[in-house]
C-alpha cells in the first residue's frame, strides 16, 4: 500500500512540474513575440542627388533681363478711377420693330374691265373680282395696328353699271369700312353687267397687311352647280311622312359645254396657288403630315 501511494504522489508531482514548465515556456515565447512586434522599424534616410551639367569655359555669360519697375497707383486713387453707374441711370431698350404694311394693289386696267364685262359664268365671277380689286386699290396702304380689318358688303349693281345698294353685313374695323365705302362712292364709271341684268352679290374686302383677295380660277366654271341639299328625312310629327327625292345634277349638252370651254380665260399662277391653299386648308389633315 505504501509503494502504490508513493507512486501516485510521484506521478502527481511529475504532472504538476510538467505543467509549470510548459506554462513558463509559453509565457516566455509570448513575451518575446510582443517585444518583437512592438519594436519600431529602423528608419531609413533617402537622399536624392541632382547632377547639374557643367557650363563650358568658353560659353558667354547669360544676361538676365533687367527688372522693370511698375508704377502702381495708390489704392485710394485706383478706387476713385472706377466709375459706378448710378441706380437711376436709364437703360437703353431695344427699339420697337416697324409695323408691317401692305401697299394697295394696282387698279384694274381698262382691258381687264372689258374682259370682266364679257364673262357671265358663275354670276359674273370675273366682274365681281375686278370690282373688289378696284375698291381695294382706292383704300390705300394697310398698316398693322388697330385700323386693320375686314368688311363684308352686299352689293347690287344695275345693268348699266351704276351702284344701286351697298349694305354692310359685318366688319371688324370701322376704319376699313369707312375707307371701303369712300372708295365705292368715288369709283369711276363701271361697264354694264355681263348678263344685262342686275348683279347682286356679296364681297369681302380685306384691309390687312398680311392678307388680300386671292385671284380666282376659272377652269371649273363650266361645271353646273350642285343642287341644294334638303333633308329627305324631315318630319314635323303631324303630317304623314313623305320621301323626298334629291334632284339630279344638271348636265350640259356636249355642244354647250364646248362653247363654254372656249370662253374660259387662262388661269394665273397666283390663282392656282390660292386655290390649292384653300383646298388644303379645307380638306387637309394633320394626321397625313406625320
Amino acid at each position: 500500500m505504501r509503494t502504490s501511494g508513493r507512486r501516485y504522489l510521484f506521478a502527481a508531482l511529475l504532472s504538476v512540474t510538467l505543467h509549470v514548465v510548459a506554462l513558463s515556456v509559453a509565457g516566455l515565447h509570448q513575451f518575446r513575440a510582443n517585444r518583437e512586434f512592438e519594436a519600431p522599424a529602423p528608419s531609413e534616410m533617402v537622399v536624392f542627388l541632382e547632377v547639374m551639367p557643367t557650363q563650358p569655359d568658353d560659353a558667354a555669360p547669360v544676361q538676365r533681363p533687367a527688372a522693370i519697375a511698375l508704377a502702381l497707383e495708390p489704392p485710394a486713387k485706383a478706387a476713385q478711377a472706377i466709375k459706378v453707374p448710378s441706380a437711376t441711370a436709364e437703360v437703353a431698350l431695344p427699339s420697337e420693330r416697324d409695323p408691317v404694311f401692305m401697299e394697295a394693289p394696282p387698279a384694274p386696267s381698262a382691258q381687264e374691265w372689258a374682259l370682266a364685262a364679257g364673262y357671265s359664268l358663275k354670276n359674273s365671277k370675273r366682274y365681281r373680282y375686278t370690282w373688289g380689286q378696284q375698291v381695294r386699290s382706292m383704300m390705300g396702304t394697310a398698316i398693322e395696328g388697330p385700323d386693320q380689318g375686314v368688311v363684308r358688303f352686299r352689293i347690287e349693281i344695275a345693268p348699266e353699271g351704276t351702284l344701286v345698294r351697298l349694305e354692310t353685313l359685318w366688319t371688324t374695323s370701322a376704319k376699313a369700312e369707312s375707307l371701303a365705302r369712300k372708295a365705292v362712292e368715288n369709283m369711276p364709271s363701271l361697264p354694264p353687267t355681263p348678263t344685262g341684268r342686275p348683279l347682286i352679290f356679296e364681297k369681302t374686302i380685306s384691309f390687312q397687311p398680311f392678307a388680300q383677295d386671292d385671284a380666282p380660277i376659272y377652269k371649273y366654271d363650266c361645271e353646273p352647280d350642285p343642287p341644294g341639299f334638303s333633308n329627305p328625312f324631315v318630319f314635323d310629327g303631324r303630317s304623314p311622312p313623305v320621301a323626298t327625292v334629291q334632284p339630279p345634277e344638271e348636265e350640259l349638252a356636249p355642244l354647250a359645254l364646248e362653247d363654254c370651254l372656249k370662253q374660259l380665260p387662262q388661269d394665273s399662277f397666283e390663282g392656282e396657288i390660292a386655290h390649292d391653299q384653300r383646298q388644303l386648308k379645307q380638306w387637309g389633315s394633320s394626321q397625313l403630315a406625320r
